[in-house]
């Protein structure tokens, strides 16, 4: 099962990345004299247009074969059958078992997956 982000969320990078973009032909057609400053301003757009391919192409939160997984460069993974508590805390989930712990922010998820989610957790049976 894939959770997936909010296309507000999704948008705002796309949109990020666009208007970095404007910004650096806007630069590099204004100065006459280019160096690698100017040219280092094309890292910000590839950034965010990078984060918006990724977020697309991969789910925030990916529950398959016993284990749920937060995507990302920094994601964390746990074993369903490992987790001992699940807390809700300002709109957050906070899953933990005896070693780790995750976090997984209801905001930025859309609200039919959402529902999907909660389903998931709540079969979990844990307090």
């Amino acid at each position: 099962m894939k959770i997936k982000y909010k296309k507000k969320f999704l948008n705002v990078n796309l949109i990020l990345g666009l208007v970095w973009i404007i910004w650096f032909f806007v630069g590099v057609y204004e100065n006459e004299e280019s160096n690698m400053m100017t040219y280092g301003w094309i890292v910000m757009p590839l950034i965010y247009l990078g984060m918006y391919i990724y977020q697309r192409k991969y789910s925030y939160v990916s529950i398959d074969n016993d284990t749920i997984r937060v995507n990302g460069p920094l994601g964390k993974q746990l074993k369903l059958n490992e987790i001992k508590r699940i807390k809700k805390f300002a709109g957050d989930y906070i899953i933990k078992t005896d070693r780790k712990e995750m976090t997984i922010n209801t905001q930025i998820i859309d609200s039919s997956s959402l529902k999907e989610l909660d389903a998931e957790l709540e079969k979990l049976e844990v307090v």
